[in-house]
């Protein structure tokens, strides 16, 4: 569906000064977004936390344009157990290459792709090709049975095939959009307490008949039909289904949501304040203990 667009991948991050350097310095990206919010989000975009949180956005461009990071940090959480469940975001880049190397960043490489992991461990695989649009061309995921997967996306999400083996599909909206590629991992897909959550916009008028279609074949709605406000931006609606391995799905309205994506100039100066403001660290040091693990 052509009125549909891939938006970001959701990461629950532990420690933002090593991210911020992560994304910046390795993956080259740049900081979009950044808001800081008092109490956890109705639809769990922060996780299953009531707490204090920030969110920053970060890619090689604008959201209207490009498929980006959602980087999502609770205070007070150090790290995640990570599951099966992500194999990676693919990257086209020859600049991520020469990062990697000038920084002597730890990666492992097969079949020329160079496999590097972020500060919390989420892999990205890195191709040293120039990207045509957007550098950031798929989000693998992994499925227990694939046919399964297949028939979820295509005829309950309205995504397109584009090409299939036995065990992997690549799916999506349109030619020059990030690509979701299923892999069949032949076992159960454990999301741990890292889970993920990819975001696709769509029509605000579609967002209803979404989340009946999902109701009506039976599948699991995690949030139904809800408005989101960001203090001082726009409120967005968003229904948010799993798909039949859990893996949480964000369809918002892609109206409001591209009045609430406008890059921020002062995104970076943002998040490096709220990074400095942050005394988290120092408070259990003085305790003698580490921020828990989720």
């Amino acid at each position: 569906m052509a009125t549909r667009r891939a938006l970001h991948f959701v990461f629950k991050v532990g420690n933002r000064t090593e991210t911020a350097n992560f994304f910046r310095q390795i993956l080259g990206m740049k900081f979009l977004r950044h808001e800081e919010f008092e109490e956890g989000c109705k639809a769990s975009c922060n996780g299953p936390y009531d707490g204090k949180w920030s969110k920053s956005m970060v890619g090689y461009g604008p959201e209207d344009s490009h498929f980006v990071i959602e980087l999502t940090y609770n205070y007070g959480i150090g790290s995640y157990k990570l599951g099966n469940d992500l194999m990676g975001i693919t990257i086209h880049s020859p600049v991520v290459v020469e990062n990697i190397k000038k920084h002597n960043y730890p990666c492992n490489e097969n079949n020329g792709v160079l496999t590097v992991t972020s500060p919390d461990g989420y892999p990205f695989n890195i191709v040293n090709e120039s990207a045509s649009g957007d550098p950031v061309k798929k989000v693998t995921l992994a499925s227990s049975e694939l046919q399964r997967s297949v028939d979820f996306w295509t005829k309950l999400c309205g995504m397109k095939k584009y090409s299939e083996t036995e065990k992997s599909a690549v799916l999506g909206y349109a030619e020059d959009q990030c690509k979701l590629e299923l892999q069949d991992i032949g076992t159960h897909v454990d999301h741990a307490t890292a889970f993920g959550r990819v975001a696709f916009s769509c029509p605000r008028a579609e967002l209803a008949g979404i989340q009946e279609g999902m109701k009506s074949a039976g599948q699991t709605i995690l949030t139904p039909l809800v408005s989101l406000d960001t203090p001082g931006k726009a409120t967005v609606e968003v229904v948010i289904p799993a798909d039949p391995d859990g893996h949480e799905i964000c369809f918002v309205g892609d109206e409001a949501f591209r009045e609430l994506s406008q890059v921020d100039p002062k995104a970076d100066q943002l998040l490096d304040e709220g990074i400095a403001a942050d005394k988290s660290d120092e408070w259990f040091a003085k305790k003698g203990k580490s921020k828990a693990s989720a």
